[in-house]
């Protein structure tokens, strides 16, 4: 007689129950679930499971982002090509995939941010976690142009790079949540000339030249 394997739930799977729970919530009731109690109840789990991987919705909605920009760097770093980018190359294709993973998440990202209401300077609060990986895989790519200068090294300008290129990311999520073009042709355009101009500012410029002739002139007078 065959024995019947039974096969456990594991805590990834129950994970990604509440996530998939919560946005499925969201877009159908264009709102964030009123109680947690009520949310997995719904979910057929006990209240305490949730509370093994979450402190709130604020944390769900916190590891969506994370997992959006997970997916987002798995997919850059798995084409050879992107290890002989260029410092601006990798940037772009970071945010062109980036844009292509929210897409899978418009309706809930919409339900959720498109407030036009409110004043919109940044993401929300539930994106902080978010925001330091960017931050981390931001310097690298910063390091990566200092070294081949492609980026220029300023005395305290350069500390703020990587806060630029996080405003970059908002500005660029603001855009493609109020695109209405025909496959966002205007965010891919958006990103394209934003992100060339960031790289041609922290480039090296005709003021960087003048002021290391200057330099120059004055240590060798």
């Amino acid at each position: 007689m065959e024995k019947t394997t039974v096969k456990k739930t594991s805590k990834k799977d129950i994970q990604q129950l509440i996530l998939d729970g919560f946005k499925t919530y969201v877009l159908e009731h264009g709102a964030e679930p009123k109680s947690i109690f009520k949310f997995t109840k719904d979910l057929k789990m006990k209240e305490e499971e949730f509370y093994t991987f979450f402190t709130s919705f604020e944390s769900v909605k916190s590891a969506i982002w994370v997992s959006i920009y997970d997916s987002t760097l798995q997919a850059v770093e798995s084409q050879e090509v992107f290890k002989e980018y260029s410092a601006r190359e990798k940037f772009l294709s970071f945010l062109f995939t980036w844009i292509e993973e929210l897409k899978k998440n418009r309706s809930y990202l919409l339900s959720l941010y498109e407030d036009k209401s409110k004043s919109f300077k940044g993401l929300p609060a539930d994106s902080r976690e978010f925001k330091e990986k960017f931050k981390d895989f931001a310097g690298e790519i910063i390091l990566e142009g200092k070294e081949t200068q492609e980026i220029a090294s300023r005395p305290i300008i350069s500390d703020k790079y990587d806060e630029a290129l996080w405003l970059q990311v908002l500005f660029v999520f603001r855009y493609w949540l109020d695109d209405r073009s025909p496959r966002f042709e205007k965010t891919d355009a958006a990103i394209e000339k934003s992100v060339n101009l960031a790289f041609d500012l922290m480039g090296k410029s005709a003021l960087d030249s003048f002021l290391d002739f200057a330099k120059f002139l004055y240590q060798n007078k």
